[in-house]
Formats: C-alpha cells, structure tokens, sequence
C-alpha cells in the first residue's frame, strides 16, 4: 500500500512530493497527462514563495544565480504602479521563470529523491476506507494509499468525488485575450524600453495599464516572445473559433484608441494563444475530509491578476508536507494535519480578497477612475505600499500558535546569517533538509530540545539579519526562536531570560512528545547540527540537500 498519492504533476503537487520525500516519505505522483504539458501559463514567481524556494536551494535552480533573491523595487495593484523603493524591508519577490521551467526543475528534484511519477494515470473513482483510500483509474488499475492529495487543478476530479463542495462565484462579463507575438522594433523605445504607440503614447512593459475601455499588458521575457494581454468588458461573450491575432490585434486597437502591428512570434512553437471568457473565484469548503485532502487550485481558484496562484499553491504544499509525514510515520500531535486546512484556507480567502479588489480596480467607469486617483494618492505614502506589498507578498500573514509569543511568532522566519569560524551561513543552507529547526544563539535553550533531536535540529551561535556585519551594533539576533519545517516561527524567547516551559509547549505542540531515550545532549555550539548531535544528525545537516 502507498503512503501517500498525489494526484497531479503540476508545480504544486511535485513540491509537496519533494517535502515528504525529505521527511522521509516515499510519495507516488499520478498524472493524467502522458507527457508534461507545453501549454504557456505562468511566467514567473510573485511573493513570499521565491525566498521559500531558496530555503529549499531550489532558487539559483530557476535563477541560475547562486546569490540570495533580491526584493522587486516596484511592482502593480490592480494596475496602479506600487514604488517600493522607499518601503523598509521590503517583502515582495520576483522570479521570471515560466511555468513549464519551474515544473521541469520540480521534476528532476523529485527524481533526485527517489519519488515515482506515474504518467497516463487518470483517477476515475475512489473509496475512503477507514485505514486506506481505494483510488480507480481509467484503464481498469486500482490501488490503495493512507492518504490521497488531489493537486489536480480547478476541475478537480478529486475534490467532485471526495464530496467536497466549491462554493464562490462566477463571471462571464470579461474577456482576456493572451499571446506570444512580435512587436515592429521601432515602437519600442531603446532608452526606455517603452512601446510608444503613435495615436495614443507609451505603454510601460510590465505593467498593466488601464484606459477607459480595458486593460493592456506586454512583456517582453528575456530569451522568449514578448506576451501581449489584453482585458474587455464586450457587450457579448459569444465567439467561434479559437483566438487569431488578428482578433488580438482588433482588441489593442479597441483598448488603447490606436493601431499596433502585431505579428507571430519567431521561432518554434507552440506558442501561446488563449482567450479566457469570465472567471471563478472559489475555495473549497474544506481542505480535508478523512485521509482526502486538497492542494493549490483544487483547493481554490481566483483571477490571476497580481500572480498569486503560485504564491498560494506551493506554500500549500510546504505547509501540508512535514504535517502529513508526521501523521503517516505516527507522530503527530492531535489536531496537526487539521491545521493545515486552519492555516492556509484564510490565505485563500485573503487572495481571493485582493484579486477581486484588484479586479474592480481594473473595471471601466468614471467612478472607477475616480476611485483609482484616490488610491494613487494613498499608495504614494511609503506605509501604504508597504501595507498591499506585504498583502501581495503573502508577508502579512501569521498563523496561530497557541500560548506562544513575540513579534515574530506565526510569521515566516527572516532571513539571518549564522556566524561561524569557517564563515557566515544563510539561514536558507540550515532549512534545506526541510526539518525543525532551533536556532539558539545563547545556548541556554538547546539543551531543552534534547528530548526532540530525533526530529528537531538545533543551531547555537551568532546571528545578524542577512547583510548586517557580523560585528554590526545590536547585529546580533536578541532571541532564540523555533521554527517550523515551512519556516514559520513556532516560538520566540522573551527578551528578559529563559524560556524553558514555552519552548518545551511548542515543541510538543507541533513536533509530538519527547523521546525519553535521546536525553538533553546538546551543549554549546559545534556546527550547523549543533554539539553533541550524532554522526546521523550531523551528515543531515550539514549535506546539503539541494
């Protein structure tokens, strides 16, 4: 019997079957499709999810870039330019990758630790048992699992059979038209990179830009076609056919009030051509029922404006990984696997939030315009744009976590520098191995997590935020914190001394009870895997698993 079947070889599900797979579960990924698609989609990586994917030395994979992510300077909400250079610790990231790339690198990273991918495998029933999930497939196979997570998408065939409703709303008023195409070079501004379109003016690459009767964006990825979109509020959504460019073309006409050649792409294809009628915005009424669970678009669907579905779907992932291989290896705490759903269903709704708003704010109309100046003006004052960045990021979320306190607490760790004699460590080398993690810069609390080093890794020395010196005034990390396998701080020490008891909770909260047979073996600091851990804990620590 299968630990664990994921349905689904996108981005979401391989992620999750890479966390199990470093906790020590050997996942099956079942796939409908024979072969990965070549369909354009996603073209990059917005929020919180590009510094999480360093943490799993999957970054310099996508980036070809061994540094750390860098935060964006500037980006869009609902197509009002957000200047962020002025916002202090700044939390938006961005990564241009297209999806197919990211799906390419997820694949060969769970191929690397072991995990099977099952193509031409289509779910067409399943019966939760009470130990077990029997799952059929369209050529007549059958098998069974502990658990089974639907990472199918929007349409998910097993959210509909495990009975889970999709509550939300949808729309037909709008339509989205999408393609790879070339633009005459001579439109395109060489100081600027603007496309300056005679009749109406420039349009800024990257950036959405509303008139009065729509929305264009272009954007022109380096090594690839430019991909120019375009937004309508049509009186009719009726159409025959596939998308044309010429179709394309009669849209930014109609948009921008003037006339752009647009031409094919070169180069081989496919290439993208896609018209989307209307839209969803939908969350599963729950993420689990029994040993079935949900993940990323099966679990909620939204406008993609802003590009939060990544965002929101792999850190899906990460946060069901280490819960679900600790029920399966036998111990979870109660109530751990429940919080997944408690954790990341108010996410969705927050998404689901911000796409809808953004989406209004994108709408034709006097008032809309009126309302967009309004919100400019806000969004100038640096607290402002801190505050949709955070919201965009995903950076203002903190999850519950029980008596524990502190400013950090429920909230993804920062990036921080462990000094040692042989040179700095980010804090992204330690969290690789995808266990918990105690960073202790006193000492005086690892020996607390003795009892849990069977599950729990321990780091005592000095630290600084990423870029601060070493030596820098009050550099140093003032507490010890915990943290989660999904890099959430699970407890914070107070400021005025020890904190044995709330640590000894949080780690019995999230991680089960002690082993009374591991002891209190750690003293001071002797490397990533902290003193007196054994040869076993060492070589997990310190071999990276990227």
């Amino acid at each position: 019997m299968i630990d664990v079947l994921i349905v689904g070889a996108g981005p979401n599900g391989l992620l999750l079957a890479a966390e199990l797979a470093l906790a020590g579960v050997r996942p099956v990924v079942c796939e409908r499709l024979s072969a990965p698609t070549t369909e354009q989609r996603a073209n990059g990586l917005v929020g919180q999810v590009v510094r999480l994917l360093d943490r799993r030395s999957l970054h310099h994979r996508l980036v070809d870039d061994p540094g750390p992510p860098q935060p964006s300077p500037g980006f869009v909400f609902g197509a009002l330019p957000l200047d962020l250079r002025a916002v202090p610790d700044n939390p938006l990231y961005l990564l241009q990758t297209p999806q197919k790339h990211l799906e390419r690198v997820l694949a060969e990273r769970v191929a690397e630790l072991g995990v099977q991918v099952r193509r031409g495998h289509e779910v067409t029933g399943l019966t939760p048992g009470a130990d077990d999930v029997h799952v059929a497939f369209a050529d007549g196979t059958n098998l069974r699992c502990r658990y089974l997570v639907g990472a199918d998408g929007g349409h998910s065939v097993v959210r509909r059979l495990a009975g889970i409703g999709f509550p939300g709303v949808s729309t037909d008023r709008t339509v989205s038209r999408t393609a790879q195409v070339s633009l005459p070079p001579e439109l395109i501004d060489a100081a600027t990179g603007d496309l300056v379109v005679p009749g109406y003016g420039t349009v800024a690459p990257f950036r959405h830009t509303r008139t009065p009767h729509g929305l264009i964006v272009w954007a022109p990825f380096a090594g690839r076609p430019v991909t120019l979109s375009t937004i309508e509020w049509p009186g009719s959504t009726r159409f025959d056919g596939p998308l044309t460019l010429a179709e394309l073309r009669a849209s930014v006409t109609r948009v921008l009030g003037a006339d752009v050649p647009v031409g094919p792409p070169a180069g081989p294809g496919p290439h993208l051509l896609r018209r989307l009628v209307g839209g969803n915005t939908r969350i599963a009424e729950r993420y689990r029922a029994g040993r079935v669970l949900l993940l990323g678009d099966a679990a909620h669907v939204h406008a993609a404006i802003g590009g939060p579905g990544l965002n929101l779907g792999l850190q899906d992932a990460v946060n069901l990984g280490w819960k679900l291989a600790a029920q399966v290896h036998g111990r979870a705490p109660a109530g751990l696997l429940d919080s997944y759903d408690a954790e990341r269903r108010p996410v969705a709704h927050r998404v689901t939030m911000s796409t809808q708003a953004q989406s209004a704010l994108i709408a034709p109309g006097s008032e809309v315009t009126a309302l967009r100046v309004l919100l400019g003006e806000l969004l100038d004052r640096p607290e402002n744009a801190a505050h949709v960045a955070a919201l965009l990021a995903g950076a203002d979320i903190r999850y519950p976590m029980g008596d524990a306190d502190g400013p950090l607490v429920g909230r993804f760790a920062p990036d921080l520098v462990w000094h040692t004699g042989a040179g700095p460590v980010r804090l992204a080398e330690l969290t690789r191995t995808a266990r918990p993690l105690l960073l202790d810069p006193t000492g005086v609390h690892a020996g607390v997590a003795g009892p849990w080093r069977d599950r729990v890794d321990v780091v005592t020395g000095r630290f600084t935020p990423d870029g601060a010196a070493a030596d820098a005034p009050g550099g140093a990390m003032p507490t010890a914190l915990l943290l989660r396998p999904d890099c959430h701080v699970a407890w914070q020490s107070p400021t005025d001394g020890p904190d044995a008891d709330g640590l000894t909770a949080a780690l019995a909260r999230w991680f089960g009870p002690p082993n009374a047979d591991r002891g209190r073996r750690t003293k001071g600091s002797a490397g990533p895997a902290g003193e007196g851990a054994g040869p076993a804990d060492a070589e997990r620590r310190v071999s990276p698993a990227g």
